[in-house]
């Protein structure tokens, strides 16, 4: 119970500072920008980067019934923004209406509007994408300095900068689980 007492509440103080971030600037759109120019003519493979050679993207939706674990190597030698990193790996997301890309509602269409969640209670959770997400149910940004430890991102992906050797997480948490990144 104290576990997930912890969880709920990084969960709550993460999506707290998401929101904060998007009082402060305005509503945005609901798409991962185009890369941009700071982001140069960057390569991309599937499978983690080795070493310093770029910037790892993951993307882990495998708590949903339709969802995966991803990982692309956007090859850079300069600092990137996760906006762009996700972009370059051409995953897309969607914000929500009230905060814009500030929060993260839909990764490359998961969860759908018309999936049906499951709560623990045993309901169903739909996902509009109106507002803030449910706190069992949510999109939440990870970063991993190189050699460091997974962290919550503690700024939202258009203005978190990475650099090479870097990983980067959108990770969907249902119920709990999984807490944290695992790779």
């Amino acid at each position: 119970m104290t576990s997930k007492l912890r969880v709920l509440t990084a969960a709550s103080a993460a999506a707290l500072l998401l929101s904060l971030a998007a009082c402060a600037s305005g509503p945005a759109t609901t798409t991962t920008p185009s890369p941009s120019e700071d982001a140069g003519t960057s390569e991309i493979t599937t499978g983690p980067c080795e070493g310093d050679t770029g910037v790892t993207v993951i993307v882990d939706g495998s708590a949903l019934e339709d969802g995966s674990l991803d990982q692309w190597c956007v090859t850079t030698d300069e600092p990137i923004v996760a906006a762009d990193a996700f972009s370059i790996a051409a995953v897309q997301t969607e914000g929500t209406d009230e905060y814009g890309d500030q929060v993260v509602c839909r990764v490359n269409g998961l969860p759908a509007e018309d999936q049906a969640i499951p709560a623990e209670d045993g309901s169903d959770y739909f996902e509009t994408c109106e507002a803030m997400p449910a706190a069992f149910a949510y999109w939440s940004l990870w970063v991993k300095p190189a050699g460091g430890e997974w962290g919550y991102a503690q700024e939202g992906a258009s203005t978190q900068k990475l650099e090479p050797g870097d990983a980067v997480e959108l990770l969907f948490t249902l119920n709990g689980e999984p807490a944290a990144p695992t790779t």
